[in-house]
């Protein structure tokens, strides 16, 4: 007989509330449905052999306890959890270990309906995000269509580029729904950028056409700046300024170029008109003086004329002369001819409204129309006063006092129409 098989004989068979060791060496765990056999342990006593399979049932219950804190941490997405749970439950089930295998089966049992309901909080979560992904989409959607049917050809394509990389960080939808809005989102960039091109390409063929007019314009500017017709010169020159401004932008790398020449050809003939116009200031300051002292005695004519009794005739004799005077003296400079030439013709406005004063005066149609006045307002007053004492024979007092009334303001007319003509004689 062996040592070890001597050793179990001289030993009563091991016992535990969750297993036991036969005579044999047969270890057995207990569960609901009986005892059920896990091995046999050869090396050592009986209760070294409970407690080795207690120690794989230790390390079960270890797996156990940390899937639990792993699902209700939520670490673990529920359908990993429900086959891990799956997975352990089977090792737990068929277990060679001696322990509560049943109460850690339960365990496992029981996390099903916490999976449950993480399953269904990621599922409305998952919804929640696809809701809010799908809404974000149409919104990019919404603005690509409104770009592409835009003219912004300057900001629109940076402002594509990042509705682009918003889109791929967005969560998927499902796959029809993404793929019709990323349908649209695409067929929006393509338009855009299909117009995009055909605008610069119709802009570069505008800005060629500009360059062209304005090569022709800055020819025909560069010719006329030595010319010293300077009215019709500077007319030419605001027509061609005109042109240029119709004619568009030209290629940035020329047009500043071009606008240079124009410039400088414009600069030079304003500048020799202006240096001439100057120099001939210069010359006719002497002829303002000579205007300032011919003004001085015409503005004294003005109070003159307006005088009672005044010589109109002899005062419109010495407004003649200092206007022979006046275009005798030559041209003044341009700054001071606009004063200049207003105060004389103050003077000339005042002698002519003194004369037409006099010939309203004595203008003899009016004076005719006077008379023919003064003859009909006299023979109404005798009308009205032979009316009034025939009514005052009669003693119709109501009627005479209505003629007298009447004959009073035929008086004053009278009255009136006597001093105008008066004034005409």
């Amino acid at each position: 007989m062996s040592a070890d098989k001597q050793s179990r004989d001289d030993s009563a068979p091991a016992e535990m509330p969750w297993g036991r060791v036969a005579e044999d060496g047969t270890v057995y765990v207990r569960t609901a449905d009986g005892e059920r056999s896990v091995g046999s342990y050869e090396a050592g006593t009986p209760e070294e052999a409970l407690e080795f399979f207690t120690k794989r049932f230790d390390e079960l219950e270890g797996k156990v306890h940390l899937l639990e804190q792993r699902v209700a941490s939520g670490r673990l997405a529920p359908e990993e959890a429900a086959s891990s749970v799956k997975s352990l439950r089977e090792q737990v089930v068929d277990a060679h270990a001696v322990g509560d295998l049943v109460s850690l089966a339960a365990r496992l049992d029981a996390l099903g309906p916490v999976i449950a309901v993480q399953r269904a909080a990621r599922k409305e979560e998952r919804a929640q995000k696809a809701a809010e992904s799908k809404a974000e989409k149409e919104k990019l959607v919404a603005e690509a269509e409104k770009l592409a049917a835009g003219t912004d050809w300057r900001n629109g394509a940076n402002r594509l580029r990042d509705l682009l990389a918003t889109w791929k960080e967005l969560p998927r939808l499902d796959r029809a729904t993404d793929d019709a809005l990323w349908r649209r989102f695409s067929t929006a960039r393509t338009t855009y950028t299909r117009h995009r091109k055909a605008h610069f390409a119709e802009e570069h063929e505008r800005r060629d056409s500009a360059r062209v007019v304005k090569e022709r314009l800055v020819k025909e500017a560069e010719a006329l700046s030595g010319s010293t017709e300077w009215g019709p010169t500077a007319g030419k020159y605001r027509d061609l300024m005109r042109e240029w401004k119709a004619a568009g932008p030209a290629p940035r790398e020329v047009d500043d170029q071009l606008w240079q020449r124009f410039r400088g050809a414009q600069d030079t003939f304003f500048g020799a008109r202006d240096a001439t116009n100057a120099a001939l200031d210069e010359e006719f300051a002497a002829n303002a003086v000579v205007k300032e002292e011919i003004l001085a005695e015409a503005e004294k004519l003005v109070p003159l004329v307006q005088s009672k009794g005044a010589d109109l005739e002899a005062t419109k004799k010495a407004f003649r002369d200092l206007a022979d005077r006046w275009d005798a003296a030559g041209k003044v400079p341009r700054d001071r001819m606009k004063d200049l030439e207003g105060r004389m013709r103050k003077v000339e406005q005042a002698i002519r409204a003194v004369e037409d004063e006099q010939w309203s005066r004595s203008d003899p149609e009016k004076s005719a129309r006077a008379d023919d006045m003064i003859g009909k307002l006299e023979a109404g007053i005798a009308d009205t006063q032979a009316k009034l004492d025939k009514a005052t024979a009669a003693g119709d007092t109501k009627r005479a006092k209505d003629l007298e009334s009447e004959l009073a303001n035929k008086q004053a007319f009278l009255d009136m129409a006597r001093k105008a003509a008066a004034d005409f004689g």
